[in-house]
């Protein structure tokens, strides 16, 4: 069983790798050309948004290194794995967001009202951003495509599914691509308000509107992945499920104390404090938490480690002196 969890969680892997290479590669060219229209039509909104394409890019890119370096296996030093590498490289890529994307859209939209700007030929930046929305899109799909997919497979909707998933770099890249869609119609309408009027101040308000947009993106990516490297427990009706588990065997009276902790996309932990029946020899507890961790593996593909702890329970500490609450 552990194999095939082993070979559904490679293919998982595979496909939020797909996403992010679709996401690098469009937000690679996109940023080039925004950056070519931007300065021909001189428009603050188009060189916000390409600086907004160059901090995705290098996003992708953490992302990309996020998704290689966590995979790695277990060793003498890492007992635990690496899982957790995940949430550093993505948090990185969070502050990337907010450093080049929003704090430059940010200065540049100020600047641009309290000095103004000469627009140029918006012709080529309309153009830009036409192409940019359908590569935007077709990277958008995808990514959408695999969180419908995961919450299927997981009975959630979806709304949960990408506030709740572990899977962070998917997570980012459906953020950061709506969040593209949403600046390249801001720039859209900052370039069509200043053809209209003749004055920048429109161009520059699409610039502050753009920062503003991604430095929502960049905190709740950074809140997320802050999440799991604190350490955060799988969900309760998750723990409530696996409580039911481990007293299902009949060796088992109660679980004292239950301790989960998320450690990657599809790796979990669970550790419990768990009271075998008095009357239970040391072979048949043996055999209870070797049942037991497999039932759990089973169950719950996640859980990837099981310590079971056997502890008094309350009534024989009593009996025996000892804190009830261990």
């Amino acid at each position: 069983m552990a194999d095939t969890g082993d070979t559904a969680g490679a293919k998982k892997n595979g496909d939020s790798t797909f996403t992010v290479l679709v996401a690098a590669f469009a937000n690679l060219g996109i940023a080039v050309a925004k950056a070519v229209a931007g300065v021909i039509s001189g428009s603050s909104a188009m060189l916000s948004e390409a600086a907004h394409s160059v901090a995705d890019t290098v996003t992708e890119v953490l992302l990309l290194t996020s998704l290689k370096r966590s995979v790695r296996p277990a060793d003498e030093d890492h007992p635990l794995g690496h899982g957790p590498e995940r949430y550093i490289w993505a948090l990185l890529a969070a502050v990337a967001t907010f450093v080049g994307g929003a704090v430059f859209s940010l200065y540049d939209g100020i600047h641009t009202l309290t000095h103004g700007e000469d627009l140029g030929d918006p012709l080529v930046s309309y153009i830009v951003l036409a192409v940019a929305f359908v590569l935007e899109g077709y990277s958008l799909r995808t990514g959408l495509r695999q969180v419908r997919g995961e919450a299927a497979h997981h009975r959630v909707s979806f709304g949960r599914y990408l506030r709740r998933t572990p899977d962070t770099a998917v997570k980012a890249v459906v953020m950061e691509d709506s969040a593209a869609l949403a600046g390249l119609l801001l720039a859209a309408g900052g370039l069509l308000g200043g053809q209209l009027t003749g004055s920048g101040v429109w161009d520059a308000v699409a610039s502050l509107c753009i920062g503003a947009l991604l430095l929502y993106v960049a905190w709740v990516l950074g809140r997320s992945n802050a999440e799991f490297l604190v350490g955060r427990p799988l969900s309760r009706s998750v723990r409530d499920r696996i409580r039911a588990e481990l007293v299902a065997d009949e060796h088992i009276e109660a679980v004292l104390e239950l301790t989960t902790l998320v450690q990657g996309p599809r790796e979990a932990l669970v550790a419990a404090k768990v009271d075998f029946r008095d009357v239970s020899t040391a072979a048949q507890i043996e055999w209870a938490c070797e049942r037991a961790e497999q039932r759990l593996r089973e169950e719950f593909p996640i859980v990837r480690r099981v310590y079971l702890d056997p502890t008094p329970g309350f009534a024989q500490r009593r009996t025996e002196g000892l804190n009830p609450w261990p």
